[in-house]
Formats: C-alpha cells, sequence, structure tokens
C-alpha cells in the first residue's frame, strides 16, 4: 500500500484547511485509517481514525468539534477537514493505514498555523 498525502500549507488562525490521502496498491485490503500529526520535539500522536467502512470515527480531544475525518472508498481516498485552526496545530499530518496487521504511512504534509 502507498500513501500520498496533500493538502497541506499555511494558514492564519481560525483558518481552514482540507487534507487529502490517496491510497494505492493493494487498497483492498485497507481497514481502519487515520491521521496522526508530530510537532517538533514531540512525539507523534493519533488525531482522527475511521473505520473501513466510514461508519465510526474518533477524535484527539484537542480537535474535537473543529476537525472531521472521512473517506471515499471508490476512490481510496482519505480527508482530513480541519476548521479553526491554532498555532498548536501546526505539526506535520501522517496519513495512517492498515492492512493485514501491517501499518503503512505516508511522508506527511505540513500544517503552519500562524498567529
Amino acid at each position: 500500500v502507498q500513501l500520498v498525502e496533500s493538502g497541506g500549507g499555511l494558514v492564519q488562525a481560525g483558518g481552514s484547511l482540507r487534507l487529502s490521502c490517496a491510497a494505492s496498491g493493494s487498497t483492498f485490503s485497507i481497514n481502519a485509517m487515520g491521521w496522526y500529526r508530530q510537532a517538533p520535539g514531540k512525539q507523534r500522536e493519533s488525531v482522527a481514525t475511521i473505520t473501513s467502512g466510514g461508519g465510526i470515527t474518533s477524535y484527539a480531544d484537542a480537535v474535537k468539534g473543529r476537525f472531521a475525518i472521512s473517506r471515499d472508498n471508490a476512490k481510496n481516498t482519505m480527508y482530513l477537514q480541519m476548521n479553526s485552526l491554532k498555532p498548536e496545530d501546526t505539526a506535520v499530518y501522517y496519513c495512517n493505514v492498515w492492512s493485514w496487521g501491517v501499518a503503512y504511512w505516508g511522508q506527511g504534509t505540513q500544517v503552519t498555523v500562524s498567529s
């Protein structure tokens, strides 16, 4: 499975961004998907996850009510809509999927929120 993220960039506080994660390869075997982020000097943390059918989502407390995860299985693409962005959301955002018990990661996309 190969993953390519896009949609990161520089935005002012209060603004919005939409991240995309396009999957290719053995996509039929993908089940759970999610977004993680890693800020400078901090450990990578889970932001949001979504089940294979898209019916169950979960969010980190820090982003609840502001971020929304979704997936389009027909396009093998996952999204993260990020609203009301804060400077503390600044990080490299990574796409993650699980397939046959193996975790796959994208290369990451930088999100920078200025105050």
